[in-house]
């Protein structure tokens, strides 16, 4: 019997945003991979999710196929889509619970190590605890014990896969070459299947040094290059009759044809993927060509009947094995002729000492409070995944040595999370890009930054950076202006990372532009205000007031006091200090309104520095992120008053630039700039409008065109999309209401109309997700006589036309 099955493997590297790590972000990463081009700049913003629909259409669109066939999840991303994606997490879980229905059983879900470690590489405890972490983490999400696990960049050594066997995992995969020899179970000789020569269509049987058992599937190669690289998903039907090639009357056995690949292959680099895999599992399904499968109901009904050996420390990703991760290897992403990469080894060296160095002092320090510190680490997942008060609780009593002290529990706790973020500085993407000052290399750094951080805070030891910092210092950079790895870590790790106090400046100056109220999270703090006053003359603004802050990730909290002058436009200068208790904070901040209800510019400054001392900070100190949204409102009157500018300018000269276009003479410069500012801005706003007035923006392209003025076709593609699908997400939520269709149809006609080609790639989707058995059942209605049927029959029909849908 012929059987099909397909890998996506979907992993999610680390945030881009290193500041926010270091107000103890969670888990909560932004998405990595650019789903959307045209807003590359907003995909690390935390409200990113509104503008990255592209991002939650294409997984939503793998997920609906996953239920044929196998897929893991990196754990971050799974925890950025549940509170940023939730429909889109919902569906993946919902995926697992119907390929489980269909398949004897068995969920297509596979763990897998949880934060995409080099798991070769790693130490014999970090082995285990990202074993235990990914397992746990996925029986979390799944409600179901994991029978598979996906390891990172399939990297592999036995210990690894003893591990997976200890704790109950039935198989993995890996790529062909990562086969060494085998032999039937039974038989004395083996059979060399190096060099990517063993058979892909059946399991193999792995025995461990520890005498325990494991199955592993080896990939059809060629085939999953062909996915990658060679542009099979351009095709459906092609696609299918590919898989199908992997099948031959040769062979006397139940056959499994099996891809693995990434899975931004399916819509991000080959655009439309999805619906080639979508096309071509439903022509192999329905003609029969062969039987949809997963990996463990296969393995089930086929167990392995030949053993097999594999290639320690290798991997699919590096020719060299596990190299690309710690030496020079030539493994690179090609895009940089002449640099190297001579810095992996002297970061993967600094890495490794420090590692050693926390572990040491871990369990020195943590002997005392924990029965055994190593498995209170194993067991920490548990917290990571549930951070309320009682959840916390529970693990302290169960780990603890004895009775713990309000100061004994947050020491715990950050004890814990050095050992998190020790793990979190070998994440893959940290080593496999090509240059020491990358995003991907930073972020591990930052890491290791936020360990030493919190080792500095437990310990005292400030000897410890300064040791860390000289042996990265030996990682060169291929950029002269950064120099190595320490210069690196001055630059870019120590300016964001994050105490108390600095948390406690952000939220004082971002209160002058947002209300908090009574009680707000920031991040994974908690502020909460005990006083706050505010008065404004004119532009100017003044507020005092004073706050507790409580991380939720330590449980460390500290009340400060703080004093903000905001001088109108980016001018803003405030101070916080630690508030003790008792202490009256009263005094400074009537001084500091006593001078502002003056006027007296000068000494309120005076009185901020004098008060806070050196504790003064600005709107640079704000994060990243709220940096912008800030400066979006600063710069929002400024840029209407511009604006308003221009576009009378342009009503003004418009009547000659018409007249010069009828001519046939060339605009001048300045007018063509005018004319492309003015009307794609007046194209956005009428465009952008819940009620878009059809004949203004017909009007407003026609004006365009008669002046070849250029359209800014990306935003306005935007806009237009955008404003599409949300009346497709109000449609999907309630599709029997005539209103909400009417108003779809529309918007996809508007779509239709525009001179440039809009993606309605999910408005599809979802619309699509809502006619099975819609359209029949209203259809019956209207033939009877309803009205209100007739007429929507008659915008479902204009809407499916225009969409390219099949009604039946």
């Amino acid at each position: 019997m012929r059987h099909v099955c397909i890998h996506g493997h979907f992993y999610q590297p680390p945030r881009e945003n290193p500041s926010l790590e270091y107000v103890e972000l969670q888990e909560s990463a932004y998405p990595y991979h650019d789903w959307n081009e045209r807003v590359t700049a907003e995909c690390y913003a935390p409200n990113a999710a509104s503008r990255i629909m592209d991002a939650d259409g294409r997984i939503a669109s793998i997920i609906n196929n996953y239920s044929k066939i196998s897929f893991d999840f990196g754990p971050t991303l799974l925890s950025w889509l549940e509170e940023n994606a939730p429909d889109v997490y919902q569906s993946i879980l919902a995926a697992d619970r119907e390929s489980a229905a269909a398949f004897s059983g068995h969920g297509s879900a596979l763990a897998q190590a949880y934060n995409h470690m080099i798991m070769p590489l790693a130490s014999s405890r970090d082995k285990r605890t990202q074993v235990v972490w990914g397992m746990k983490d996925f029986e979390h999400r799944f409600q179901r014990v994991p029978e598979g696990m996906w390891l990172p960049e399939t990297a592999v050594d036995l210990e690894t896969l003893d591990l997976l066997a200890e704790f109950g995992v039935k198989f993995t995969i890996l790529a062909p070459r990562q086969a060494s020899r085998v032999r039937k179970i039974g038989s004395r000789s083996w059979k060399d299947i190096s060099g990517e020569r063993i058979d892909p269509t059946r399991p193999y049987v792995l025995k461990l040094p520890s005498r325990r058992k494991l199955a592993v599937f080896f990939y059809d190669g060629p085939i999953s290059k062909a996915v990658a690289f060679e542009r099979l998903l351009d095709n459906g039907q092609q696609f299918a009759e590919r898989m199908m090639s992997g099948f031959s009357d040769q062979r006397d056995w139940s056959e499994l044809v099996h891809i693995a690949t990434d899975g931004e292959s399916y819509g991000h680099h080959h655009h439309f993927g999805e619906m080639a895999l979508s096309y071509a599992l439903d022509h192999i399904q329905s003609n029969n060509l062969a039987r949809l499968t997963n990996y463990p109901e296969f393995l089930e009904k086929n167990a392995p009947t030949h053993q097999v050996e594999i290639f320690e420390n290798s991997s699919w990703s590096c020719v060299h094995g596990v190299e690309r991760w710690r030496s020079n290897c030539g493994c690179n992403s090609g895009g940089h002729p002449g640099w190297t990469q001579q810095w992996r080894a002297p970061l993967r060296n600094s890495l490794d000492w420090l590692r050693d160095q926390l572990a040491a002092r871990y369990e020195q320090n943590a002997r005392s409070m924990l029965r055994a510190p190593w498995r209170a680490r194993d067991s920490y997942i548990q917290v990571v995944l549930d951070r309320s008060a009682e959840n916390v609780d529970r693990f302290l009593s169960e780990h603890s040595a004895g009775d713990l002290q309000e100061g004994d529990k947050i020491r715990v706790l950050k004890l814990l999370e050095m050992q998190r973020h020790a793990m979190l500085m070998y994440t893959s993407c940290g080593s496999f890009f090509d240059e020491l000052s990358g995003i991907e290399t930073v972020q591990v750094i930052h890491y290791a930054g936020r360990a030493l951080q919190l080792a500095t805070e437990l310990f005292g030891d400030s000897g410890l950076e300064s040791s860390f910092l000289s042996k990265l210092a030996e990682a060169k950079s291929n950029i002269a202006e950064h120099r190595d790895g320490a210069v690196i870590y001055e630059k870019f790790v120590k300016p964001a990372i994050v105490d108390i106090p600095r948390l406690a400046a952000h939220y004082a100056i971002r209160s002058v532009f947002e209300e908090y109220g009574d009680r707000a999270n920031i991040y994974s703090y908690v502020a909460e205000r005990e006083e706050y006053r505010r008065v404004e003359a004119g532009k100017m603004k003044l507020v005092t007031g004073r706050a507790k802050f409580t991380s939720r990730i330590t449980q460390e909290s500290a009340t400060f006091g703080f004093g903000v002058l905001h001088l109108g436009d980016h001018n803003v200068s405030g101070g916080v200090r630690a508030y003790a208790s008792g202490e009256d904070f009263g005094e400074i901040t009537e001084n500091l309104h006593a001078a502002f209800a003056r006027a007296d510019t000068p000494e309120v400054l005076g009185l901020l520095n004098q008060s806070f001392e050196k504790n003064i900070y600005s709107l640079k100190s704000l994060f990243r992120d709220d940096q912008k949204n800030i400066l979006d409102i600063i710069l929002k009157s400024n840029l209407e008053e511009a604006e308003a500018a221009l576009l009378h300018q342009y009503e003004q000269e418009a009547p000659l630039m018409k007249f010069l276009a009828d001519l046939h003479v060339e605009q001048p410069k300045l007018f063509r700039m005018l004319a492309e500012f003015a009307l794609n801005r007046q194209l956005r706003e009428a465009l952008g409008k819940e009620n878009v007035i059809f004949e203004r923006v017909q009007s407003l392209l026609q004006e365009a065109a008669s002046m070849n003025v250029a359209l800014d076709t990306a935003t306005l593609e935007f806009v237009v999309r955008r404003q599409t699908e949300l009346q497709a997400r109000a449609f999907w939520t309630n599709p029997m209401e005539l209103a909400g269709l009417a108003r779809l149809d529309a918007a996809v006609l508007l779509a239709r109309s525009m001179p440039f080609q809009v993606n309605l790639w999910q408005v599809q989707n979802m619309c699509a997700q809502k006619l099975n058995g819609t359209f029949s059942a209203i259809r019956a209605e209207a033939e009877q006589g309803d009205e209100a049927a007739q007429s929507w029959v008659g915008h479902m029909t204009s809407l499916a036309e225009n969409l390219d849908l099949r009604l039946s």
